[in-house]
């Protein structure tokens, strides 16, 4: 992923208004983003942290997605569970269920998709083996190579963000 500087990203909300995207906080190790290894900029806002935030990339410019994140997280030390993006296994409380509003009048109305996601939105590192999911048994093997799990991951998302926006 190319790197985006702040004004790129808080320009990029498609949920919010413009004034919840110029009160959000960027992720706090901001500066020291691994952009190489990402393939969309995701965190938990640390200014309220039952606020999510995910930029995707697109040939257009970026495209951000606001959501909300769960007051009580699930946990259980013998349930797993599935990203629905990178398809990475992880203990129950390494997923969580995120809302987003929906894009233009339909999210002012209340409207919300659910997706999902690793709870720390690091969906890249996990592809990459930069970060470990905690699972009892292990990390799941498979025969894609690095760069079809990408391409996979991104279509996933797409799908996703294509449900915000009305695209889909």
């Amino acid at each position: 992923m190319e790197p985006l500087n702040e004004k790129q990203i808080r320009e990029s909300f498609v949920n919010c208004t413009k004034g919840e995207a110029a009160r959000m906080k960027l992720p706090l190790d901001f500066a020291e983003l691994p952009w190489d290894d990402l393939d969309f900029l995701g965190w938990i806002d640390p200014g309220a942290p039952l606020r999510a935030h995910l930029v995707r990339p697109r040939p257009d410019g970026p495209l951000g997605i606001t959501l909300r994140v769960p007051s009580v997280g699930r946990t259980s030390a013998v349930k797993s569970s599935l990203c629905q993006v990178c398809l990475t296994g992880h203990a129950s409380s390494g997923v969580a269920l995120l809302a987003a509003p929906l894009a233009g009048a339909r999210g002012r109305e209340g409207n919300t998709v659910g997706i999902y996601l690793c709870a720390d939105l690091a969906c890249s590192l996990y592809l990459r083996g930069k970060r470990q999911p905690r699972l009892r048994a292990g990390r799941y093997e498979e025969s894609l190579s690095l760069d079809e799990r990408i391409d996979r991951t991104m279509t996933n998302l797409d799908a996703f963000t294509a449900k915000v926006t009305g695209a889909a």
